[in-house]
């Protein structure tokens, strides 16, 4: 198996201090012939004579010469990068370059950035809220939260939640109308639903797994693209709605709104932070994800079950 490039300059560069094959061999743990034959696959390549050679002693061609000073320089600047960059990783400082879905980046990643910018105050943010797909690697996004399902099996998911989805309604909407009632009976009510606008597609109201959908009479229906207009409309009484656990929660707190129904955990969805395939996640990156974490565990949000799994 060839040696890689930079591991022969770095056998020549010892060769040419050392003046020796042996000593070089000695320095990085191999044998001599594997030295000599690594230089002269490189003098191969190159169609140079880098050395004289003599039984007894071995000296630099003036193309050799030539060739040690970029050789040492290259090396020189590759050290000095990976030296930087891993000063810079090892210093929670740089930019996070962050996309989070609109309402999920509004009502759960905006609070948690106040207490993590306090104590890693040299970490900076540029952050775009956006509910429509976006090419993480393409766009150069150091990390994206995204709800649903996953797809682009290029990048690295780590799931912060099950999706629950809540049946709501506000409670002088059940009080006019003779709520509780069944399944059965929603499609005979008004609903708010909401509209993807990258696809157009109105996303069904779901009660378990083996539901495909509970379709509501579109002729009723208010459709809507932003996700926190599902509760402020059905708080104003304008009919049911369903609303993931993350828009639900400041609502039912209030009081505004109520739960008319169990909740579904989807088991095809969730809450996932993703990320480009890295060996080495930057530090800053690393340090917001585990903080994204606690925050949620705080919240009672773990992998697998949501605060509303308790409803």
């Amino acid at each position: 198996m060839a040696m890689d490039k930079l591991r022969v300059l770095k056998l020549f560069i010892s060769c040419c201090d050392t003046g020796s094959f042996v000593d070089t061999a000695r320095q990085f743990g191999i044998s001599a012939s594997t030295v000599s034959k690594a230089l002269s696959r490189l003098e191969a390549d190159l169609g140079l004579q880098l050395f004289q050679r003599s039984t007894r002693s071995m000296h630099l061609t003036d193309i050799g010469e030539l060739y040690l000073g970029t050789a040492q320089t290259v090396i020189e600047q590759l050290e000095e990068c990976e030296d930087n960059l891993k000063n810079q990783n090892a210093e929670a400082s740089g930019l996070i370059k962050l996309s989070v879905p609109v309402s999920y980046g509004r009502l759960y990643i905006r609070p948690m950035l106040r207490s993590f910018c306090a104590k890693y105050p040299n970490i900076r943010f540029d952050i775009h809220f956006d509910d429509a797909y976006v090419d993480i690697i393409e766009q150069g996004f150091d990390l994206c939260i995204r709800s649903g399902t996953l797809q682009d099996s290029r990048l690295v998911a780590r799931k912060l939640s099950p999706m629950c989805l809540l049946i709501c309604a506000s409670p002088e909407y059940i009080q006019k109308t003779n709520l509780p009632l069944a399944a059965a009976e929603f499609p005979s009510h008004p609903w708010i639903r909401f509209r993807f606008k990258q696809t157009g597609r109105v996303m069904p109201t779901m009660t378990s797994e083996s539901d495909e959908a509970i379709l509501p009479s579109a002729e009723r229906d208010f459709i809507v693209d932003d996700g926190e207009a599902l509760a402020e409309l059905c708080a104003d009484e304008l009919g049911l709605t369903q609303l993931p656990h993350f828009i639900a929660r400041d609502w039912l707190q209030k009081k505004k709104i109520v739960p008319i129904h169990p909740v579904f955990t989807a088991t095809t969805m969730g809450i996932y932070a993703i990320y480009p395939q890295r060996k080495h996640m930057p530090l800053r990156v690393r340090l917001f994800l585990e903080h994204i974490q606690t925050s949620l565990r705080e919240m009672e949000e773990l992998p697998e079950r949501t605060w509303a799994s308790n409803l």
